[in-house]
């Protein structure tokens, strides 16, 4: 037995550091944290100073047994979970469950996984700092306190099994008022003027601008039609030199910013990835405010620059953290190792820490040198006079490495080549364009735009940005999606040659790309929040709270005291709401039917947007009609007009092929329904547009769709595309069709290689199998694991032998023996369904 045992979160670490340690030290993961606060009840009791029941969840039972028998058994005990506040409660609830003694118990804390840094960090133990304790303990009594109480208000007064959450509510408020902004915004038009002219020797192209406006299509009209005889002439000419600096490292917020702008990475998949290659021990750790490098960290980088680029290239640079509240995390992310340009793994892994490796080594990089020339060309004819600017790059710099995006979704000043000019050249006109622009509202929420807003704000942390926005889609009250932009015309005059033509052009605008839209259910349940709640969902109010927790961390303030000052008046807002406040429904009175004279609204009601016609009468005579809202239509959007047409739906058409034929409106959108079969009626197009021949055309697309494209062991092969990508299926099984296959143009001998490793792969995935009982165990990517029902369980060591279970253990491994493993972790696993509902009633009469 070691005489050392060492616990970090996860097996990917352990491994990693186990090769770092000799023979002395075993190396065990605790799977994040081994205990939380008890389910099903709120856990803390409020008269007692916030006291706490904590339990170890079923799935952690047999590695809190396993920890406790090796700790017992160890010399010593060394605590190495990550240095932040998670990481820090992580150690302390390691520490009591496990029932660890002071003297025995090492607290160690590094921010990359390396040998050297696991050696120093051996050599400097410290104990837990309680104060990062307490921090993290009063953010998840706080927040457990915020979700117990708000959550059955919400059902009460909104919709059942609603929940809401602290900062979670405060990300959607950010996304309403800015759909809201958007919804309501006005678009005014102008024409903006541009211009191409040529130099009188060489040809080449001045690009330039005029910088005002003109508001109506004479104006501009007119000063083109001025301009048809007028001479060009270079005004002003300056040059500048000039100079741009390099971005400071990542942190948490701008790595998932920038991962999204230039990777496309969504902000929990960004964490993800960086997860593991923190763990793998490629980078630093990834959930930090810190800008700074470490004086090791900047010998390291210079030392690259100048091998691999020169020293001309290399200029050290020191940054500061502007966050006040910046946590314990002491350094930006970067590569542990700078002379590593890449990395092993898969695409998305050495894609990730190729931009943290180029952000970082950027960081330690020379400026980029320009020289900045600024044109002003005069108009013979008008007093108006046209800008030009252009851009030469004299020294790269940093730029050799790494350019940082914008959240600009279009550059309408991008930087332009000019030609060699001189004060009072003559130019001649080549094209001048008059076009109608229109102004834009502001942009919706993308999820790094999003974060980049919170971290304004001073809401969250780096550990929470990605939960926050993984929660508000999974609540259901945000959606991210594409949405497809609306044709618009406008205006163009164009004079060349001494002419002026004028054209009306469309255009397609308002296209959006992964963007965060409030559903329906989500603006209600902000609304009522901030009328009711406007604590939980006011931006300062949220930011002092955060910055009461870094308070706490640093030992200024005492946290239950805290807890005190937020819980009562929000308890007394809880219990005056439920007394007071009326229903939440979001209704909006649209107007009224001319047909039968009642009032139209539009509403939530209990399984989703509908619009009413009528209301109810109270001896149920004459009910109200009702018609569900398409997913392109919202509550607070739509019209009377649009309303009554929901109402056409369904209708029928003429039979096809002896079946029947109707268009109706579903919950997963508008369909066409041929006889018994529901088809889906593509995206954007109105249902009430559908007549007889264009249903036909949906039905015989959907036909040719699920018409056999092969055959495989005379069984019929079907292709389609669906949320994971293209995929073949055949005999009930689905078989996902890689990028190095044609997918438009298979071979049959693509098809068999598809199908033959499927099949090959299945029988290779359950050791064993109880269909009846829905149990099964199976080989998985980390080993076997059982399987019950949707849970994934893990086997543990066999109880005779103390080890893992053998390959031929488990062959012959018993349906009994799996159960038993099954209650170990989920202990009213095999309980008979048919108690619950007494256990209810009898807890009602209770």
């Amino acid at each position: 037995m070691a005489k050392n045992l060492l616990i970090v979160e996860s097996p990917a670490k352990a491994k990693t550091i186990e090769g770092y340690l000799g023979k002395d030290f075993l190396v065990k993961s605790s799977y994040g944290h081994i205990r939380d606060l008890v389910k099903g009840d709120m856990g803390i009791d409020v008269d007692n100073n916030f006291s706490q029941t904590y339990e170890v969840p079923a799935d952690k039972k047999q590695v809190v047994t396993e920890l406790k028998k090796l700790a017992k058994d160890a010399e010593m005990v060394w605590l190495a979970s990550d240095e932040d506040r998670e990481g820090e409660a992580i150690s302390w609830h390691l520490f009591e469950t496990l029932g660890l003694k002071t003297e025995k118990t090492k607290r160690i804390v590094f921010h990359e996984i390396t040998k050297p840094a696991i050696l120093k960090a051996i050599e400097t133990p410290r104990g837990i700092d309680y104060n990062l304790v307490y921090a993290q303990q009063a953010r998840r009594v706080l927040d457990r306190l915020v979700g117990f109480e708000l959550s059955p208000v919400l059902w009460k007064k909104v919709k059942p099994s609603l929940s809401a959450g602290r900062v979670q509510s405060v990300a959607v408020r950010l996304i309403v008022d800015r759909e809201r902004e958007i919804n309501n915004f006005e678009s005014t038009a102008a024409f903006k003027v541009t211009a191409q002219f040529t130099t009188g020797k060489g040809k080449e192209i001045v690009k330039a601008e005029l910088p005002q406006r003109f508001e109506k299509a004479e104006e501009a009209e007119k000063f083109l039609q001025d301009c048809i005889n007028a001479n060009f002439k270079v005004n002003n000419l300056e040059v500048k030199p000039a100079k741009r600096n390099p971005a400071a490292p990542f942190t948490t917020s701008t790595l998932q910013q920038e991962a999204s702008r230039k990777l496309g990475f969504s902000v929990a998949r960004t964490m993800q990835i960086a997860q593991r290659l923190y763990e793998n021990g490629k980078i630093t750790y990834m959930r930090t405010d810190s800008v700074n490098l470490s004086e090791t960290a900047i010998a390291a980088a210079a030392a690259e620059i100048k091998s691999a680029y020169g020293n001309q290239y290399h200029q050290p640079r020191v940054y500061k953290t502007k966050s006040a509240g910046a946590q314990e995390a002491h350094e930006a992310i970067r590569p542990t190792y700078f002379d590593q340009h890449t990395t092993s793994g898969d695409a998305s892994e050495r894609r990730l820490y190729e931009l943290i490796w180029k952000r970082a080594i950027a960081s330690q990089m020379s400026e980029a040198i320009f020289e900045k020339t600024t044109v002003d060309i005069g108009v013979s004819t008008r007093n108006e006079v046209f800008g030009a600017e252009g851009e030469v790059l004299k020294f790269d710099g940093f730029l050799k490495v790494y350019l940082e995006s914008t959240d600009d979704e279009e550059d309408e000043n991008e930087s332009n080549m000019l030609p060699a000019l001189t004060r009072g050249q003559e130019l001649s006109l080549k094209e001048m364009l008059a076009t109608e622009r229109f102004s834009r509202p502001p942009a919706r929420y993308t999820e790094a735009s999003l974060v980049k807003k919170l971290e304004e704000l001073g809401i969250g942390r780096p550990s929470t940005y990605a939960p926050t926005i993984s929660t508000i889609q999974n609540r259901g009250y945000v959606v991210k999606e594409d949405r497809d932009g609306k044709k618009r015309e406008y205006l163009a005059f164009a004079l060349s040659n001494g002419d002026i033509t004028k054209q009306k052009k469309s255009e397609i605008t308002g296209a959006e790309k992964s963007k965060l839209f409030p559903t329906d259910i989500g603006e209600v349940v902000n609304d009522f929040l901030v009328a009711h709640f406007k604590g939980i969902v006011d931006f300062n109010f949220t930011a002092n709270v955060e910055k009461q927790f870094d308070e706490i961390a640093q030992g200024l303030q005492e946290w239950t005291a805290m807890l005190h000052s937020f819980y009562k008046p929000f308890h007394n807002e809880v219990e005056t709401t439920i007394e007071t406040a009326d229903r939440a429904t979001g209704e909006r009175l649209l107007g009224v039917d001319p047909v039968s004279g009642k009032n139209v609204y539009a509403k939530v009601g209990r399984y989703g947007p509908l619009v009413q016609i009528g209301e109810l009468s109270d001896d149920d005579t004459d009910k109200p009609r009702y018609a569900s809202l398409t997913k392109m239509q919202s509550v607070g959007t739509i019209s009377l007009e649009e309303a009554l047409d929901l109402f056409k739906l369904p209708f029928q058409l003429e039979d096809y092929q002896g079946k029947e034929v109707s268009v109706g409106l579903g919950r997963f959108g508008p369909y066409v329904k041929w006889g018994d079969a529901f088809i889906s009626i593509p995206k954007n197009v109105d249902p009430l547009t559908i007549d007889n021949e264009r249903a036909i055309e949906i039905i015989s697309e959907k036909l040719d769709a699920d018409a056999p494209v092969a055959h495989f062991q005379n069984m019929p092969v079907t292709k389609g595309k669906g949320r994971f990508g293209p995929f073949i299926k055949w005999n009930e099984l689905f078989i996902n069709v890689p990028k190095a296959y044609n997918f438009d143009n298979l071979s049959q001998k693509d098809i068999d290689e598809l199908i033959s490793k499927k099949i090959e792969k299945e029988n290779n995935r359950f050791i064993q199998q109880w269909t009846e009982h829905k149990i099964a165990i199976e080989n998985g990517r980390w080993g076997p694991f059982i399987r019950f029902g949707k849970d994934m369980l893990k086997l543990g060591n066999n109880p005779a032998t103390k080890q893992k279970y053998t390959a031929e253990e488990l062959s012959s491994i018993s349906l009994d023996e799996v159960k038993a493993l099954i209650v170990a972790q989920k202990p009213d696993a095999f309980e008979s369904k048919k108690k619950a509902p007494a256990k209810k009633a009898a807890a009602k009469k209770k």
